[in-house]
């Protein structure tokens, strides 16, 4: 499974062509469902291109970008601290939802990670548990109750370093599997290909999209993302997957 992650908490100034509104957001995920990804993260943004979690905010992006999408394409959102750093407010965003998403980023290590993905699936809302490496989160979440409940881990690699990227990637899969629900690997910025690789030689899920890179494998910059996708079909086409 290759999911599109459109944004992240980069901001409009990362450039004019990076997909901030509604809009852009929209387009920008049919564009990258064409090229070949089967499900989307985004992340809802304010009227100052901050990260939000505000139900109209949510409501607005998850409208548009399901506008232009087929049927049964997922859609998800960030819960990331860093768009309201109070548990509290957190919870109260996602009761306060009216349009709800497929499912939702947790990351287990963020204060009142296991209540808040509790709500989730109160809510009927699927729960992706974020697991960084360098965090508490892989242990936190083996000990939970909640951990088969979820939809999928999102194992995050925090290195960036392109030499040792997917070292650090090996040593969190060690620290997550085997895992009672399917494993996305992921990297970011220079460490995102390294990871991208390795999750398709192990025949993992994976993702690409602005949110992780802003270049192509071979260092041009990107631009859409497509055209990431197209890079990450092409490379998972080339390798081998086999049980890791």
């Amino acid at each position: 499974m290759l999911q599109v992650c459109l944004n992240g908490v980069r901001s409009p100034a990362t450039g004019r062509w990076f997909p901030a509104t509604p809009a852009a957001l929209a387009a920008s995920a049919r564009a990258a469902h064409e090229a070949g990804a089967v499900d989307v993260h985004v992340h809802a943004k304010d009227a100052a291109g901050a990260d939000s979690l505000a139900p109209d905010d949510v409501a607005r992006v998850l409208r548009a970008v399901r506008e232009v999408l087929p049927s049964g394409v997922a859609v998800g959102v960030t819960t990331g601290a860093w768009a309201a750093p109070d548990p509290a407010l957190r919870l109260a965003h996602v009761r306060a939802w009216t349009e709800l998403p497929d499912h939702a980023s947790v990351n287990w290590h963020e204060p009142g990670a296991e209540e808040l993905a509790a709500l989730l699936m109160e809510r009927g809302i699927g729960v992706e548990a974020g697991l960084w490496s360098g965090t508490d989160g892989p242990a936190r979440f083996r000990a939970s109750p909640l951990a088969p409940r979820t939809l999928r881990v999102l194992a995050e690699v925090t290195d960036q370093e392109p030499a040792s990227a997917a070292t650090t990637a090996r040593v969190l899969l060690g620290a997550v599997l085997p895992a009672p629900v399917p494993v996305l690997l992921h990297g970011e910025d220079e460490g995102a290909w390294p990871v991208l690789a390795l999750a398709a030689e192990l025949g993992l899920d994976t993702r690409t999209g602005l949110e992780d890179t802003l270049f192509l494998p071979d260092g041009t910059a990107a631009h859409d993302n497509a055209s990431l996708v197209r890079a990450a079909r092409a490379l998972i086409g080339k390798a081998a997957p086999h049980a890791g």
